[in-house]
C-alpha cells in the first residue's frame, strides 16, 4: 500500500505548477538620466523628396517604413555604406531589397544627378538618439530596463527596429515645462565618453541591455502588489541629482499591457520646475511602501499634472525573456 501512496505522491509533486522568475527579487533602483543612441536593422525610409519634379522612389514602388537590406545585392547597415556603394555605380538604375512586412521586396530604382550630386528621391534614417531615465538593473545579471515604453521613430510612428545600441552618461542642463495640450522635455546633454551599457532591444515594455559601468547602490524589493494612494518617483530635473518627488495613485489597470498604473504628481517642487511629467521622464521608477512597483511611461497631454506606469513585473519579465 505505502507503494503505490509514494507513486501517486510524486506524480502529483511533479504536476502542481510552480512559479519560478528568472528575475531577482530585489534590484538596484534608477533615476539617472540616460543617452540613448539605437541603430536601425536596416535603413528606415521616413519619407521622400521630388527629383525632376516628381516622386520618383515613390512612383517606383518604395513605401514609408520598408527598410532598406541591400543595394546592388550588397548588404547595407548604415547610410554611408548605402551612399557609397551608389556613388561608386555607373548604372542607371540600381537593385534595393527592401524588408515590407516581415516580407523582402525587389526595387529597381533609377538614378538622377543634379549638379553632380545623385539623387535618390529617398529620405532614410539609420539611427535615433534621445534621452530617458534607468528604471532598475538586475545586480546578478546587471540587466536594465529603462523608458517602460518602446522608441518611436517620429515620422513613421512605429516602433523602430534596432541592430544594436549604447546608452550614457547624461546630465540635465535645463527644463522646458509642461503645459495644458503640450509636452515639456529634459534637455540634456549626452557624454558619449561615458558608456553605460548596450541596448539588446525595443519593446513596447521598455528598452533592455547591459550595463557595463561598475554597480554599488542599495538595493530594493519588487512588488506585484500596488493600491491607489500614496507612492513616489525617483528622477532627475537637474544636472545628474536623483530626488524623489511624491505622487498620489489614482487607479490601477490590470489588463492593459503597458499603462497599468494612473497617476497624478502631488509634489510642489516638481510641479513648479516640470508644470508636471516631461519627455525624458519616462522609465523613472515608482515606489510604493519602500518597494519597487513602477515606471512612469505616459503623460495625459490635456492633464500634465497626471500619467501612466507600467508594472515594473512586466519590464522584469520582458527584460529577462
Amino acid at each position: 500500500m505505502k507503494k503505490y501512496f509514494y507513486k501517486i505522491l510524486l506524480l502529483f509533486l511533479l504536476i502542481i505548477p510552480i512559479n519560478v522568475f528568472a528575475y531577482s527579487k530585489y534590484v538596484i533602483p534608477g533615476g539617472e538620466t540616460i543617452g540613448i543612441e539605437v541603430n536601425s536593422k536596416g535603413i528606415l525610409i521616413v519619407d521622400f523628396y521630388k527629383v525632376n519634379n516628381c516622386f520618383i522612389a515613390k512612383e517606383t514602388g518604395f513605401e514609408i517604413g520598408d527598410r532598406i537590406i541591400k543595394v546592388d545585392n550588397i548588404e547595407v547597415n548604415n547610410i554611408n555604406e548605402m551612399l557609397n556603394i551608389i556613388k561608386e555605380t555607373n548604372k542607371k538604375n540600381i537593385n534595393f531589397i527592401v524588408e515590407r512586412n516581415n516580407t523582402n521586396l525587389e526595387l529597381k530604382l533609377p538614378l538622377t544627378k543634379e549638379n553632380g550630386i545623385i539623387k535618390t528621391g529617398l529620405y532614410v534614417k539609420d539611427k535615433i538618439n534621445g534621452i530617458g531615465t534607468i528604471t532598475y538593473i538586475d545586480p546578478k545579471t546587471k540587466i536594465y530596463g529603462s523608458l517602460g515604453h518602446e522608441i518611436v521613430e517620429s515620422k513613421t510612428l512605429s516602433r523602430f527596429e534596432i541592430k544594436d545600441g549604447n546608452i550614457y552618461e547624461a546630465s540635465v542642463q535645463s527644463i522646458i515645462k509642461s503645459k495644458r495640450g503640450v509636452a515639456g522635455e529634459k534637455n540634456a546633454i549626452t557624454n558619449k565618453n561615458n558608456l553605460y551599457g548596450t541596448v539588446k532591444e525595443n519593446e513596447i515594455t521598455g528598452i533592455y541591455g547591459t550595463y557595463t559601468k561598475d554597480i554599488n547602490k542599495d538595493l530594493i524589493e519588487i512588488s506585484d502588489t500596488i493600491t491607489t494612494g500614496e507612492a513616489y518617483i525617483k528622477t532627475v530635473i537637474k544636472e545628474d541629482i536623483v530626488e524623489d518627488f511624491e505622487i498620489n495613485i489614482l487607479q490601477i489597470d490590470t489588463k492593459s499591457r503597458t499603462k497599468n498604473i494612473l497617476f497624478e504628481i502631488t509634489d510642489k517642487k516638481l510641479l513648479k520646475e516640470t508644470g508636471g511629467i516631461i519627455q525624458g521622464m519616462s522609465g523613472s521608477p515608482i515606489i510604493q511602501n519602500n518597494k519597487l512597483v513602477g515606471a512612469v511611461n505616459y503623460v495625459i497631454v490635456n492633464d500634465t499634472s497626471k500619467g501612466y506606469g507600467i508594472f515594473i513585473t512586466t519590464m522584469l519579465e520582458e527584460g529577462d525573456s
